[in-house]
């Protein structure tokens, strides 16, 4: 599919970053070690005060009930299985790589799962911590929640942002740093210091650029129709628009947003609202309607639809990995991206037949560099897939929960 490429500079070409995050591999102030640490040797290197560093990632899955309340966090490399807080009637269940937002119409709840990746881009760390609850968001079902290492942005439904200090959430403390002064369209998206959002502006949708007290610093003389789903990248930041996607950049002290079209018209019900995809990979994944997939190669700024069985769930790792689709027969499939054609299937993996649904309704798969994992409501489990290995189930957990909702953190 050919793709016309459109780069939009910002009007402000000479908007200057301010420095990038203060996430130096020596820690920052408030995770400066204490007295007694500092008086035998220097700080390790990567330090993180109340935190254990490992080698490899520490996942661990984050699961809710909505009917009973009941919330668990699996920790994958132990196998043992956390209790926490009861959170009842949770129609979504949300994560930054380290905490959990489960959104009920009474409130959101927030649970630290203790498990996080720091990248520096030339080396990773690894960490985990204590598993606890933090507390409550003010914040209806609706509210969609994005974080950076400095800021957690919580837009509310009617548009109204709230941004709270992310070193007092590490702490177990929710504290909000300020309002902004306006509202916007979908979810506002810290990247790179800034605040991505959208602005209804004389009929149209705009990117606009803020900066961390919510002044604007930039109105790119692009629109985006219904803007729906984002997603971080190291490439940068997509999101998602009825024509295709725009790709949000910070280059050369300014921002670039560059469009990536379908290439075609394509129905409401079937463009790519939500996206899916492995942290740290450039291939986005999102339901093309009720029998196909989206892959956006954000890489090579192409779309491909995929076509498949009627999908539930799906997610790849990227970069050559196949394309990982849970259908309503309850199996598992194995797509090559590339082709198109299927690869691979499992027996069907949901104990309660077909599970088709929306908005956290469904099982999901989650994706990190080795194994794909897939709830199982009705059977009281947890699946993991060798999807390197001919969509191989690695291991099954068992539990004392229905995990209706899951979500991983830690990579």
């Amino acid at each position: 599919m050919t793709v016309r490429r459109i780069v939009t500079p910002w009007a402000s070409a000479a908007l200057v970053l301010t420095a990038l995050l203060a996430t130096s591999c020596a820690g920052d102030k408030d995770n400066d070690p204490s007295p007694a640490a500092t008086s035998s040797s220097a700080t390790p290197h990567g330090y993180v005060e109340g935190a254990q560093e490992a080698a490899e990632p520490q996942s661990r899955i984050l699961l809710n009930d909505p009917d009973s309340g009941d919330s668990r966090v699996l920790d994958l490399t132990t196998g043992k299985v956390h209790r926490t807080a009861q959170v009842k009637g949770t129609v979504r269940l949300g994560t930054d790589g380290r905490f959990g937002y489960l959104h009920a119409s009474g409130g959101t709840h927030v649970l630290d799962g203790g498990a996080w990746t720091v990248d520096h881009g030339d080396h990773v760390h690894y960490y985990s911590a204590a598993i606890r609850d933090v507390g409550e968001l003010p914040a209806d079902s609706r509210t969609q929640v994005r974080s950076d290492a400095v800021v957690t942005a919580v837009t509310s439904g009617g548009g109204r942002t709230v941004l709270y200090d992310r070193s007092k959430l590490e702490k177990g403390r929710i504290q909000s740093s300020r309002t902004l002064p306006h509202t916007y369209s979908g979810a506002v998206v810290p990247y790179e210091e800034h605040l991505l959002a959208f602005a209804d502006e004389s009929g149209a949708t705009k990117l606009v650029v803020l900066d961390r007290e919510g002044a604007r610093v930039a109105s790119p003389d692009v629109e985006c129709e219904e803007p729906r789903g984002d997603a971080v990248t190291r490439r940068g930041v997509i999101l998602g628009c009825a024509g295709g996607a725009l790709l949000v950049r910070a280059q050369g002290g300014a921002f670039t947003a560059e469009e990536i079209p379908y290439g075609r018209d394509v129905p409401a019900n079937e463009r790519a609202t939500a996206f899916r995809h492995r942290p740290g990979s450039d291939t986005l994944t999102a339901p093309a309607g009720d029998d196909g997939v989206w892959v956006l190669d954000v890489a090579e700024r192409t779309w491909t639809r995929v076509e498949t069985g009627p999908v539930v769930a799906v997610n790849t790792a990227g970069e050559g990995s196949p394309l990982l689709v849970l259908e309503t027969d309850g199996s598992l499939h194995g797509y090559d991206i590339a082709t198109g054609k299927q690869t691979a299937r499992t027996r069907p993996l949901l104990t309660g037949g077909k599970r088709a649904g929306t908005d956290g309704g469904a099982p999901v798969i989650e994706v990190d560099r080795s194994r794909a994992y897939v709830n199982d409501p009705d059977g009281k489990k947890v699946l993991e897939i060798d999807y390197n290995d001919g969509l191989r189930i690695a291991r099954t957990f068992d539990l004392d929960v229905k995990p209706v909702l899951m979500a991983e953190t830690g990579r």
